[in-house]
This record gives structure tokens, C-alpha cells and sequence, in this order.
């Protein structure tokens, strides 16, 4: 197979890789690069693995079953844990929102002048309209095709002045520098391994099977299977690199221009992309700023969609992208819902930069309960039927699963 045909197969799990950028994620990255310079590098090699491993698995079972991971929980959990865990998602998921777009009027008021808050208005609306009224298939590309922001973080690398015997040192010898540095790595594996990630991607695999009329989920069209599989793996294995040397060339920027330069207090993105004008130059604070912008723009939506996913699937609600806000309002009502209580962060007394890191930590620990219904969810043959996850991908998926709850009980654990 070609290039240009593996890259046009690139779809959810590349646009779910890229949406693990978003400004919370910058902000983390950010503020690891900024204190502890390269030394936390190595968390970014862990992640990719588990990463992977979780993803293919959300993949996996949405192109089976044909039905979304909000659905599937209540097969294995009581109803009432099912709306516990959707209801934390969406909570979790709105404080990113707000956050985010914070982030992104913030960066454009850097970049144009003029107040952030009517800038942050500005991305919730486009962002909404481009939901309601931009058909799946549409949108679908116009999100893939947005990824290409994120090479603007790629670029950074190149304008500043890099110790790689320090990066290479940082890439493979684990280091944790005290109780500061353990809040930090939960912050990463918490924005890296995220519960909405999990549902938006194993939503999109079937709003595939929906757009296409040849597709049918796998446990009712078995001859599929093959080239289904091998799609979604190489999809997947693509996107989640796209988000860890990302977020590599984020730490990597940071450590070499802030961390060398003693500017260790960053709070969020916006944050990080003006303390890099006067030391890494004006170039570099713009193609910070743009990407803020950008990445903002590609994972608002992918939050929103995730809760609505999410919700309509426990609630037993018409939910696809493709639908018509007439026909599925409820889903484009949960999509607003969340829009609007983002923005409403945006204005209130609330700190949505200080949101965007402890969001991380939060999702980090949220994270475990979802992950253990995922990986039980996908061993079930009575779900999977003859597509049950392999050996290798059970053995990594549970392993995020230790790490996940480990790196969450070491920060509650660790002293002040």
C-alpha cells in the first residue's frame, strides 16, 4: 500500500491524537518543559504504548458492536454507576471546554489586541454552528485536515537552541524530582489518556459504519474484519504518534527557552506563549499563539461530541454527527449545553487556566474506573463475539490501567 493511500485512511484516530493537544494539553506540557526542563521526557515513551493500547481498543469496540462506548458501559456496570461515571465525564469535559476557549481568546488577544472574552464567544459560536449545520462526512474532513495546525509546535523546535545530550538523558533515565514533579506526571498521563478520547473515538467508528452502506459492524460482517482492523491499528498507531512528539517538541520548546531561562511559573498556555516572546523571539510567541488557536479549535468539538456521545448512548438517544439538529436534538442539545456552560467558566470568577491543569489531574483519576469497564468490555465474547481483543492489546490495556491508578494514588499520597 502507498503513502497517499495510508493517509487517506488516517480518520478517528488521528483527529483523537490531535484533540489530545488541545490547550490543556499545552498548558501541562508547558509547564512540565518550563519546571523540570527535559527530565520528565521519558513519561511521553510511557504513554505511547498505553495510549495506543486504550485507543485500539475504543476503536475496536465501536467497529464491532456498531454502538458507542456510553452504550456498552451499561453491560457491564448498574445503570446508576453508568450515569455517575457520564455525568463526571461531562462535567470534566465542560471545564475543558471553558478552559480551552479561555485559552484561545486569551492567545488571540495576545496575537490581534482587543478584549479575550468576546474572542472566546466568537470560537464557541463558530465552533457550535460548524456542528448543527456542517454534515458528519464534511466535518469529518475539515477536522483531519486541521490537524496540519499542529505542526506549528514541530517548528518550534527548530528556532531555539537545543542540549540533546540533555533531551536524549531525559527521553530514557526516569527521574522524579519530589512531590511537585508527581503531580505533574499524574497532570500528563491525566491530559494524555483522557475518558472523552475513549468515547469520542469509539463513537466515530461508528458513525463510519453509518456513512458508508457497505459497512456493517463486524460481529454481523466478519469478511470486513480484516481490512477494518488493519485500518483502525494503523490509524490509531499514526494519530497517537502525531500527539506524543507533539507534546514532545512542547516540553522540549519550553525546557530550552523558558526552563533555561529561570521562567518556571506558567500557568497556562496563553501564559507560556507570552513569556517566550522576550526569550525566544516573536516568531516563536506566533506560532505558539496560532497553535493555541488551532488545536483549541479541533478538540472544543471533539469535547462537546464526546459528552453528547457519551449521554445519548446511556439515554438510548438518536446520536450522529450527520444527523440534522430537527432529528437528533437532544445529542446537538447536550453539544450546546456544553458550549454555553464553557463559556459561562469563561466569565465567571473561576480561574480557567488553573482549570486546565487540575482538569488533567482529574481526568487522570476519573480515568481508572473507565479504563477497567473498556478493557472488560472488549474480553467479553459475548460482546466481541470472534473479535476479542488479543493478548497483547489486554496485557497493555490493563497495564494503563495499573499505571493510571498508581500515578493517581501516588499524588493523593504524596506530601505537600
Amino acid at each position: 500500500m502507498g503513502l497517499r493511500e495510508r493517509i487517506k485512511q488516517l480518520g478517528p484516530g488521528l483527529v483523537t491524537g490531535a484533540a489530545d493537544d488541545d490547550p490543556s494539553g499545552i498548558a501541562t506540557y508547558s509547564q512540565t518543559g518550563a519546571q523540570f526542563g527535559p527530565s520528565l521526557m521519558w513519561t511521553m515513551l510511557l504513554a505511547y504504548p498505553l495510549m495506543v493500547a486504550v485507543q485500539l481498543a475504543s476503536a475496536r469496540l465501536g467497529r464491532v458492536t456498531g454502538h458507542g462506548l456510553g452504550y456498552s458501559l451499561g453491560k457491564v456496570l448498574p445503570r446508576w454507576a453508568v450515569y455517575v461515571l457520564v455525568g463526571l465525564l461531562f462535567c470534566a469535559n465542560t471545564i475543558n471546554i471553558g478552559a480551552d476557549l479561555s485559552a484561545m481568546g486569551e492567545a488571540s488577544a495576545l496575537v490581534a489586541g482587543g478584549g479575550r472574552h468576546w474572542f472566546t464567544i466568537g470560537f464557541a459560536v463558530v465552533s457550535l454552528l460548524l456542528q448543527l449545520y456542517v454534515p458528519y462526512h464534511r466535518y469529518a474532513s475539515f477536522l483531519k485536515w486541521l490537524t496540519l495546525i499542529l505542526l506549528a509546535y514541530i517548528a518550534l523546535v527548530f528556532m531555539v537552541r537545543i542540549d540533546w545530550a540533555a533531551v536524549v538523558e531525559g527521553l530514557v533515565v526516569p527521574k522524579i524530582a519530589g512531590a511537585g514533579a508527581v503531580t505533574v506526571i499524574v497532570a500528563i498521563f491525566g491530559t494524555t489518556i483522557s475518558p472523552y478520547l475513549f468515547f469520542w473515538q469509539a463513537s466515530q467508528e461508528v458513525e463510519e459504519i453509518q456513512q458508508d452502506d457497505e459497512r456493517r459492524p463486524l460481529r454481523e460482517a466478519k469478511e470486513q474484519a480484516a481490512d477494518a482492523l488493519a485500518r483502525i491499528r494503523w490509524d490509531t498507531l499514526a494519530g497517537m504518534a502525531v500527539s506524543n512528539i507533539v507534546a514532545l517538541a512542547i516540553i522540549l520548546g519550553t525546557a530550552a527557552t523558558l526552563h533555561a531561562a529561570g521562567k518556571t511559573d506558567i500557568q497556562s498556555a496563553a501564559d507560556a506563549a507570552l513569556a517566550l516572546k522576550p526569550v525566544a523571539g516573536s516568531l516563536a510567541f506566533a506560532v505558539f499563539s496560532l497553535g493555541i488557536i488551532g488545536t483549541g479549535m479541533l478538540a472544543v468539538p471533539v469535547l462537546s461530541g464526546a459528552s453528547a456521545y457519551a449521554i445519548s448512548g446511556v439515554a438510548g438517544w438518536d446520536a450522529s454527527l450527520e444527523h440534522k439538529p430537527a432529528r437528533a436534538k437532544a445529542f446537538y442539545a447536550v453539544i450546546a449545553l456544553g458550549m454555553v456552560a464553557g463559556v459561562a467558566i469563561d466569565w465567571s470568577p473561576i480561574n480557567p487556566m488553573k482549570a486546565l491543569f487540575w482538569s488533567a489531574v482529574i481526568n487522570g483519576v476519573v480515568a481508572v474506573p473507565v479504563l477497567v469497564v473498556l478493557m472488560i468490555l472488549v474480553s467479553r465474547r459475548d460482546v466481541m463475539h470472534d473479535f476479542v481483543a488479543p493478548p497483547s492489546l489486554k496485557l497493555f490495556g490493563w497495564l494503563t490501567v495499573g499505571v493510571m491508578a498508581a500515578s493517581a494514588v501516588a499524588m493523593v499520597a504524596a506530601p505537600g
